[in-house]
């Protein structure tokens, strides 16, 4: 199978298996809502069915995600800075990672237990570096336009989301914010696997 047909399967199972697990993780805990809950508290420490969604369901799509950014490296029509940006979407395996492996204590408090502190930081690295390089990746010269101020939009809004949702005021949306950096994470990943790399090895 080739580079970018198998990139495609990878970017697509990743993105379905995030819909899946974030969605039916919700549906197994009690008292979660989607709306006021962040996607890390489906592993909190304490929970019912943490440690299998957590194994089972944030460690499968870093894996697949993880694959998908391998795969597609060797093609992907990026360079200087935005090869950079494109290796700094590895932080979010390692989010998905890390909110399994270092779960949040019960309602994923500032400050906390030594996994939640751990889970903290991670969270504050890889979003700032996810942010970072949706922002470089706009500087691949196979962009233009509007697929390039796509981007920078993207980084933008990411980095809002992000804010917002330490916002004690609005701690009511911030499952909402969440899955909205969600959603700009998984159109990002389809984007690049349609838009950047080259036909003529699928």
């Amino acid at each position: 199978m080739k580079h970018t047909t198998l990139a495609r399967s990878l970017a697509i199972a990743a993105a379905l298996s995030a819909i899946v697990v974030i969605t039916f993780g919700g549906i197994l805990k009690p008292g979660y809502s989607a709306m006021s809950n962040f996607i890390s508290e489906l592993t909190a420490t304490g929970t019912p069915h943490a440690q299998a969604i957590g194994m089972f369901g944030f460690i499968p799509i870093a894996v697949l995600l993880a694959a998908f950014l391998i795969v597609a490296a060797p093609i992907v029509q990026v360079r200087g800075a935005s090869r950079v940006g494109y290796f700094l979407l590895f932080t979010q395996p390692i989010a998905y990672v890390g909110a399994a492996l270092a779960p949040c204590d019960i309602g994923c408090p500032a400050q906390g237990s030594a996994t939640q502190n751990i889970h903290n930081l991670i969270a504050v690295v890889t979003y700032f570096g996810a942010g970072v390089g949706l922002f470089l990746l706009s500087r691949a010269p196979v962009l233009k336009g509007a697929a390039k101020a796509g981007f920078v939009i993207a980084a933008i809004a990411w980095m809002a989301v992000f804010m917002l949702m330490l916002e004690p005021a609005l701690s009511a949306w911030r499952g909402l914010f969440q899955r909205i950096a969600e959603v700009i994470l998984w159109t990002a990943v389809l984007f690049i696997a349609w838009r950047m790399l080259p036909e003529r090895n699928a």
